[in-house]
This record gives C-alpha cells, sequence and structure tokens, in this order.
C-alpha cells in the first residue's frame, strides 16, 4: 500500500513538472520576443563562454600579434594598432561586460529590494528615513556621481570594481519601485492569514510577499543588467575603466584614441559595436516579454 502511495505522489509530481513544462513552452509561443531575446542573449554567452575554451584569450594583451593587420589567416578580426588579436579582445570584452552588468545589476536589485521590503512592510520612521534617503539620492545625477568615482578610484581599476562603482547607484529606482509594490501587498488577505498564525515579519517577506513577487524582481534584474552594461560601457568609453582589461567599452576607448575611422580600420569598429547592438536589443526583447509576467493586466490565456 505505501509503495502505492509512493507511486501515485511521484506520477503527482512528474504531472506537475509536465505541465509547468508545457506552460512555459505555451509562454514562450506567444511572447516571440522573449523567445528571439533569449536567442540573442544565448548567442552571446556561447561566444563568450565557448570562445574562452576555443581561443587564447592571453592574445587579448597588447604585442600578441602584428599590429593594424586586417581580417586574415590567424587573425579572422584582424588586430589593433598594439597588436591585439580581436577575435580575443571581443571574446574577453563581450565576458566581461556581461559579467559587470549582472554583478552591478544582482547588487542594485538585492539591497533595493531589501530596503523596499523593509521600509514598506515595517512602515513609521524607518519607512520615512528609507524613502527620504533614497528621494535624496535620486536627485543626484547618476554619470557625474560615477565618473567622479571612476576618476578617483582609476588606478588598478579591474572590471569587478567597475561593476561595484556602477552598482553604489543601481539600487535606488528598485528601492523606489519595490516599496510601492509591498504598500499594495502588505494589506492583501494571504498575509493577514501569516500573521495570524504567527509568522515573523521576515518570514512574512520571504515566504509570502517575495514569492508573489518574483515576476517584477526578474524583469527589474533585466533592466537593471541593461542599466549597469550602459553606464559601465560609458564611463570606459570616456577612458574611466579598468586599462588593462579589455572589455568592450575600453575596446571602444581606444578605437577612439587611436583614431580607427580616420585610419579605415572598420574590422576594428564593426565587432564591438554589433555585440553590443546584439546586447542591448536582446536585453530589450527580453525585457518586453518579461513585461506580461511582471503586469498581471497583461497577462493572456494560452
Amino acid at each position: 500500500m505505501s509503495d502505492r502511495i509512493v507511486q501515485i505522489a511521484r506520477q503527482a509530481e512528474w504531472g506537475t513538472f509536465t505541465g509547468r513544462l508545457l506552460g512555459i513552452g505555451r509562454y514562450l509561443r506567444r511572447n516571440p520576443a522573449l523567445l528571439l531575446g533569449l536567442a540573442l542573449l544565448g548567442s552571446l554567452v556561447l561566444f563568450a563562454s565557448l570562445g574562452r575554451l576555443a581561443v587564447d584569450v592571453s592574445a587579448a594583451a597588447p604585442l600578441s600579434a602584428e599590429p593594424s593587420e586586417p581580417p586574415g589567416p590567424g587573425l579572422p578580426l584582424g588586430s589593433d594598432p598594439q597588436g591585439r588579436n580581436l577575435l580575443a579582445v571581443m571574446v574577453m570584452g563581450t565576458w566581461l561586460t556581461i559579467r559587470t552588468g549582472v554583478i552591478a545589476g544582482a547588487l542594485g536589485i538585492a539591497f533595493g529590494s531589501a530596503l523596499g521590503f523593509v521600509a514598506a512592510y515595517f512602515g513609521g520612521l524607518t519607512d520615512r528615513i528609507i524613502t527620504f534617503t533614497v528621494d535624496v539620492l535620486l536627485t543626484v545625477p547618476a554619470i557625474l556621481f560615477l565618473v567622479m568615482i571612476s576618476a578617483v578610484v582609476q588606478s588598478g581599476l579591474s572590471s569587478i570594481g567597475m561593476a561595484l562603482i556602477v552598482a553604489a547607484l543601481a539600487w535606488r529606482r528598485p528601492a523606489r519601485q519595490i516599496r510601492s509594490q509591498v504598500l499594495v501587498m502588505r494589506s492583501a488577505g494571504y498575509v493577514d492569514m501569516a500573521r495570524l498564525s504567527g509568522l515573523s515579519p521576515l518570514g512574512v517577506i520571504f515566504r509570502e510577499i517575495a514569492p508573489n513577487l518574483m515576476p517584477f524582481l526578474v524583469s527589474s534584474f533585466v533592466t537593471a543588467v541593461s542599466a549597469a552594461i550602459l553606464a559601465s560601457v560609458g564611463l570606459e568609453a570616456m577612458g574611466l575603466g579598468p586599462q588593462n582589461e579589455p572589455t568592450l567599452g575600453m575596446t571602444i576607448f581606444w578605437m577612439m584614441s587611436f583614431s580607427a575611422f580616420l585610419q579605415n580600420m572598420w574590422w576594428w569598429i564593426i565587432p564591438p559595436v554589433a555585440i553590443l547592438i546584439v546586447l542591448f536589443v536582446g536585453l530589450y526583447l527580453v525585457n518586453v516579454g518579461l513585461d506580461e509576467l511582471a503586469n498581471p493586466r497583461l497577462r493572456r490565456r494560452a
């Protein structure tokens, strides 16, 4: 009898898992933007991850190849005036740029979410202090603040350091948005039932409120990653990034410094610009595709 019960339970679990997979498949079919965005981002991740196995990334350092060589045998994307193998630069640059955006976006969402949950759930003086701080910092021009920090700590700056600099202001908007969401949800019936059952405030936040906000948090994370990549590339293109790491932003900086346009070095100009276009279009399409999950008013039946 017990074996029969275990078998029935396993069949129910498998049916639930299969149903979820079918639900995801139906959702992707009616959201081609999300599917295309995932395909674009997946292609970049594969290019960066598999490329590191197929290409000698040490060739991204100066004097690794003949300077200013156009594409040819041994140099599929050519080289720059400093003797960098541009294929190795693109592989490493894509990896470093995506990593910077993911780290900065994750830190911004994590810290902003924590502040938003605490401010909205506990309210009172805590809410007023956090809200006042966020409102004041939202008036600070982000680019000015980031430029000042980057200029001060530029010596020895790495891509991880760049991610931390960008994350320093990436939490402000998520904190305000999530606070507004939690203010609505904290008066819901299931939250009141959780309080009456003796669940602690942190338990209510993590077991009841946070799971229901997960679609919104995922969408906010994609937006934060896109904004972080844009900020890091902008700072690096001004020469305020890691000088010894071949990120896409630093590649654009060196490209402008050595007048690649005047020298008609098209093989140096096209690859980083094309990768950034694919990256931002992919992030935009994923964000559009996730909008239905984050906004209940847009949800449709399969």
